[in-house]
């Protein structure tokens, strides 16, 4: 008798090991952007041309593959690279250190993204300024929610 349920157990242990459990959805709002804290910090002067230097010297051919330029001269590089990572609850974003943004007020909209297998929920602040959440899961937006299953 045990013999024939250990077969059925194991088949149900597997079952459960392989199949994805069902998620419950996830609903996803937009933070309040005053309340983003920069979490990273701004590169130095010495930083970022130490970073041109290794990104423009020999193999900057191969690392231009979007067309950015940014190897024409160091303020283009550096206006593009000198950014530090900030946090809105969930939601991140790289922002410039010249100057350092002074973000305020609820976001004014949200969309849907994909990147990959990576879905990305967007929140935009009055100035453009973009926090983005980041999930396996899809997403969609009703007014300024979205919900993730």
């Amino acid at each position: 008798m045990i013999l024939r349920i250990l077969p059925a157990a194991a088949f149900v242990l597997a079952a459960a090991l392989v199949l994805p459990a069902a998620r419950a959805a996830e609903t996803v709002t937009c933070p309040d952007l005053a309340t983003a804290v920069q979490v990273g910090t701004c590169p130095s002067d010495a930083d970022l041309r130490i970073a041109f230097d290794g990104h423009c010297s020999a193999d900057s051919r191969m690392n231009d593959k979007a067309g950015e330029q940014l190897c024409l001269d160091f303020q283009r590089f550096r206006k593009e690279k000198n950014v530090a990572l900030w946090e809105a609850g969930a939601f991140q974003s790289y922002l410039s250190c010249d100057p350092l943004p002074r973000l305020s007020g609820p976001a004014v909209e949200m969309r849907v993204t994909k990147v990959g297998t990576i879905t990305r929920v967007v929140c935009t602040g009055a100035d453009g300024t973009e926090f983005a959440y980041r999930t396996k899961a899809t997403c969609t937006v009703t007014g300024k929610t979205a919900t993730c299953r």
